[in-house]
């Protein structure tokens, strides 16, 4: 294995060709961004020989030392003359021109696109993506995804659980600027405390990932880039409010402080204070919910001398009830006379980044990262009692170069994680306290080789140390090859380790009345091992026009196969039972989706995934609970605008989703009452969307989610006797509320 991946990282030195040019030709812009320009024009001055680029910008030219100048040009854009003295890689930026008279080129950019040049297999979602829903928070900025699956985690909490592969969110490396941000004791609620106006774009990784941001990635990688104080608007505001009580305001505020620094004040802010129980279970169908988010933030851009960097402060206060619709918190908490819950948080972050490109070697750049956050939260289900103070510190920073010539690139780095858990419990059956702390500190490599035709290669290795996991190596291998015109054939491997929070990450199990068990094994974790995981996977991407239209087609296969997993054991409905893998557990998954524009400004999403997760418990090996085998998804999108945008324009979007039947853990001991059939119902749910844009400051929306009113018609188990011994609120496999409707307005100042 290891002669392999050296042999993989030395191959791609000894390819390149002495006797043609390579290069790509790229449209300039503010962020020096690999946008190509197809159809330029590239000839040797004074011959006949040469060449067009590509429909990524791509080239290539027959070299000889007769010739010296190589003309570039592009309708629109300035032509550009390079001299050239010797084979070699060549990337150029066209400048854009303002004498347009003769011809204007347009574009409409992909609202959701896949590269056809990176290694990795990554779907860049834009903010003209996020508004196609009302996206108030970024665990539901995924809706319109077809590679990310949300779901409700349990009856009570209201939390959407995002899975991707088959698997849950805490196998997925979830970054806020490439800076993990959802994890440890964030990772049950975390996702809704990033408000939907303050993300900018969303990056999702299939597979292992990189390893500069970490070894813990597994499924793959989430990262959401915010909103930057010098591009954002100088003032934005967004209001929204639904039929489920909930109400929302978002205010952005930015300005420029001098030539160098700029900063933005983001306010959020929701509130739900009205009680609903449509299927008259006595239990409230969503929580009632405070929350308010502040983030002061702070961006420095010196062009001259190549620095840049970001400061940001967060805080968050979030508070939620939930329980019976009759529950008053002064008088019932922590008693029988009505089941309640209240979850209660703080969080404090702190976070920078600071980079450095040198103006005179601009291959070559120094990045560092640090972010300091401590999260307190405080909460009670019923009887049981959880509280969790989480003080977390990462440090990252990472060195960028190439090798030869800019087809071999390179990063290296070192990395300090900290990590210290007070958790305090009032459950039957465990512990009253569990503390540990985390460090690690790791060092990594990361090799890329490009020759912008054929093949384009990443190879990455880190080794850490962690004082409860011991010293270990993560590689990871993803690489692109383009056998034929618009097309991307990808693979890739990769290992994760993780250890796993079973208390934060499986707060759900506290809202029932299952005795919880731990068979310890001696490991360093709550007794346990720590998660070891290899993902494999390989992808297809092929551009080509239907009747006169774009399009491209996708398909997806990964394999995820555990070496160790902390087993979640559903499977006695009286207990949940922790304990290390004892056999095999893996996740298949295939996904063929389908983009095409049908018309102008009109767009066609589908998709079909297939999963198949298994584990061996230790009642036999079985399905993944409450995760379906099958899944269709469909998006259109319509937008009427032609001409002057500030003319006004509608945006239409409706999102289809059809979920197979899932497997419910066993029920099969429980009286006959309490007993559920061995598979969920299909279920299909229809949301939808109309924006009016008024003009380029003013906008409304009016939308509807679940418009088809599905619901779960037993959602809570026992929820007539919420202190008896068959009280079960984590049988959720659809919509609880049914239909509901929200309106909104945005307005801006640019």
């Amino acid at each position: 294995m290891k002669n392999i991946f050296y042999i993989l990282l030395m191959l791609p030195i000894f390819m390149s060709s002495q006797d043609k040019i390579n290069g790509m030709i790229m449209e300039a812009n503010d962020k020096n961004e690999h946008i190509g320009l197809a159809g330029a024009n590239v000839y040797w001055l004074n011959t006949e020989v040469g060449t067009v680029t590509d429909l990524d910008g791509k080239f290539t030219i027959p070299y000889k030392t007769d010739y010296k100048k190589l003309v570039i040009s592009y309708v629109g854009f300035k032509t550009d003359t390079l001299t050239i003295t010797e084979p070699k890689m060549v990337h150029h930026w066209l400048q854009p021109t303002d004498n347009l008279d003769a011809v204007t080129v347009t574009s409409r950019k992909q609202a959701t696109a896949r590269s056809y040049l990176q290694a990795t297999n990554v779907i860049n979602v834009s903010s003209d993506e996020l508004l196609k829903a009302a996206c108030c928070n970024l665990s539901e900025s995924f809706e319109t995804n077809p590679s990310i699956d949300v779901n409700f985690a349990d009856a009570v909490t209201g939390t959407r659980q995002i899975k991707m592969l088959g698997l849950t969110s805490p196998y997925i490396l979830i970054a806020t600027e490439n800076i993990p941000s959802i994890r440890g004791a964030s990772q049950a609620f975390g996702l809704s405390f990033i408000p939907g106006t303050w993300v900018e774009s969303i990056q999702i990784t299939k597979g292992a990932g990189s390893v500069v941001n970490g070894y813990e990635s597994i499924a793959g990688q989430i990262n959401a880039e915010l909103v930057k104080p010098s591009t954002d608007d100088k003032l934005f505001i967004n209001a929204y409010g639904s039929m489920n009580g909930r109400f929302e305001l978002n205010t952005h505020f930015n300005t420029k402080v001098s030539d160098k620094w700029d900063t933005g004040l983001y306010l959020h802010g929701n509130l739900r204070d009205e009680k609903f129980d449509n299927n008259d279970d006595s239990f409230l169908d969503m929580p009632l919910q405070n929350q308010v988010n502040l983030m002061n933030r702070w961006q420095y851009i010196d062009t001259e001398k190549g620095f840049v960097s970001f400061i940001n402060l967060k805080f968050l206060n979030d508070q939620k009830q939930t329980g019976q619709i009759d529950f008053n918190p002064d008088t019932d908490r922590l008693t029988t006379n009505s089941w309640g819950s209240e979850i209660d948080t703080k969080r404090y972050e702190v976070s920078a980044k600071f980079g450095y490109v040198n103006p005179e070697v601009p291959w070559q750049s120094i990045g560092v990262q640090t972010a300091f956050s401590s999260h307190i939260q405080e909460s009670y289900f019923g009887l049981n009692q959880y509280n969790i103070t989480h003080n977390s510190l990462y440090t990252n920073a990472i060195y960028n170069s190439i090798i030869s010539d800019s087809r071999h690139k390179v990063k290296t780095g070192i990395s300090y994680t900290y990590d210290h858990y007070d958790e305090v419990l009032d459950v039957q059956n465990l512990d009253s306290n569990y503390e540990r702390t985390e460090r690690s500190v790791g060092a990594f490599f990361e090799y890329n080789y490009d020759n912008l035709d054929k093949l384009n290669l990443t190879a990455g290795v880190r080794i850490d140390n962690h004082n409860l996991l011991g010293t270990f190596v993560t590689p990871r291998v993803h690489a692109r090859y383009t056998p034929w015109e618009k097309s991307a054939l990808r693979a890739s491997f990769g290992r994760g380790k993780r250890s796993a929070n079973i208390f934060a990450e499986n707060q759900n199990m506290f809202a029932t009345s299952r005795a919880i068990n731990i068979l310890n094994s001696n490991g360093n974790i709550y007794g346990l091992d720590p998660e070891i995981a290899w993902n494999y996977g390989v992808s297809f991407l092929q551009g080509f026009n239907l009747f006169g239209r774009k399009a491209d087609v996708t398909l997806d296969y990964y394999k995820t196969d555990f070496k160790n997993q902390v087993v979640i054991d559903w499977e006695n409905p009286q207990e949940v039972n922790f304990y290390n893998l004892d056999g095999k557990s893996y996740a298949n998954s295939f996904q063929i989706e389908l983009n095409y524009n049908v018309f102008e400004h009109f767009d066609l999403r589908t998709a079909y995934k297939y999963y198949d997760v298994k584990t061996d418990y230790t009642s036999g090996k079985l399905e993944k609970s409450l995760t379906p085998k099958h899944r269709l998804f469909a998006n259109a999108s319509y937008e009427t605008h032609e001409g002057n945008l500030n003319d006004g324009f509608w945006k239409f979007d409706v999102t289809y989703n059809w979920l197979g039947e899932q497997r419910f853990s066993s029920t099969a001991s429980n009286p006959v009452q309490y007993q559920l059939p061995e598979y969920t119902p299909t279920i299909g749910t229809l949301n939808a969307q109309v924006t009016k844009v008024f003009s380029d400051t003013f906008e409304v929306y009016l939308g509807g989610e679940n418009i088809t009113n599905t619901k779960q018609s037993n959602p809570i188990l026992g929820a007539e006797d919420p202190f008896g011994s068959n009280f079960d609120t984590t049988f959720v496999y659809g919509p609880i509320f049914g239909s509901m409707y929200y309106a909104g307005l945005r307005f801006k100042i640019k």
